[in-house]
């Protein structure tokens, strides 16, 4: 097995565009950039296709947003590779970051290592839609085409599913035709659509500003969690914020009072408070 790859080996000439098409290819998906595999899902899955039956496809998240719940894909992945002995080093905190560069050489090494067991020949009796549900029901996978084969079937067999907001957008569909030719229902069709592009990358935003601030406060946890500096001070007041589970409280106060008592400020600040009450009483 080509586990250890020099990197000037020609798998790592390998594209984007043909990586990606290695994966929509092999596991009915379709992405189309290659942080979108971060998650470490994709990954998993092609081992369970290289190696039918190892990987434990019910404990891999293919809804994995959050580093943490990454991390559990990797986590599987390492498992499989201890499995195999495979000795190809997991840069978990690395992948998880979503850069590209990171997550296509990993994926390059993927590929050059999966060709060199199957020869580049596809499984044709691997169902990679089918693995990756649970229970019955499937996952959110982006691009599953039994997803869409399944919505197909129902939009022919089935009449439309009907709301009470469908009615109400229906009735003014068929009122503006009447009355407008259906020009009004193309320009509202357009505003709504727009409407639905802007809320779209207001949400794209948000969600990497989350990912940003996570992957700092993530940052700061890994450092605080350095046994060297688990002991001082003001490691022990920061996990206070860090670990703190009222919501509705902040945990500054506490953190600032553990902090004073341990740096020894306190006992001060009472003496001071103690010499100012005697003068007081002097005078």
């Amino acid at each position: 097995m080509a586990t250890n790859i020099g990197i000037m080996d020609s798998a790592y000439f390998v594209g984007r565009n043909e990586i990606l098409g290695w994966i929509n290819d092999r596991l009915h998906l379709n992405l189309s950039r290659i942080e979108e595999a971060a998650s470490g899902a994709v990954q998993c899955q092609m081992m369970d296709m290289t190696f039918p039956g190892v990987v434990p496809m019910h404990k891999v998240n293919f809804d994995a947003k959050n580093e943490y719940e990454m991390i559990q894909n990797y986590k599987v992945m390492q498992e499989v590779f201890t499995k195999l002995k495979i000795t190809k080093p997991l840069e978990v905190n690395k992948l998880v970051k979503g850069r590209p560069l990171d997550n296509l050489e990993f994926l390059q090494w993927l590929k050059r290592f999966c060709d060199s067991i199957n020869g580049g020949i596809m499984n044709e009796n691997y169902n990679p839609v089918e693995r990756r549900s649970r229970g019955g029901k499937e996952k959110s996978v982006k691009g599953s085409s039994k997803i869409s084969k399944s919505l197909q079937t129902n939009n022919t067999h089935q009449p439309p599913l009907v709301t009470t907001s469908n009615k109400t957008f229906g009735s003014k569909q068929a009122k503006s035709h009447v009355t407008g030719g259906g020009s009004n229902s193309s320009a509202e069709v357009q505003a709504l659509s727009k409407e639905l592009a802007d809320l779209k990358v207001s949400v794209d935003l948000l969600e990497k500003e989350r990912d940003f601030y996570f992957s700092k406060l993530r940052d700061i946890e890994i450092l605080c969690q350095t046994p060297e500096l688990d002991d001082l001070p003001i490691v022990v007041a920061v996990k206070k914020i860090l670990y703190a589970t009222d919501a509705n409280e902040s945990a500054l106060e506490e953190a600032q009072e553990c902090l004073n008592q341990s740096l020894g400020l306190e006992p001060e600040e009472e003496e001071g408070e103690e010499e100012g009450q005697g003068a007081e009483t002097q005078t």
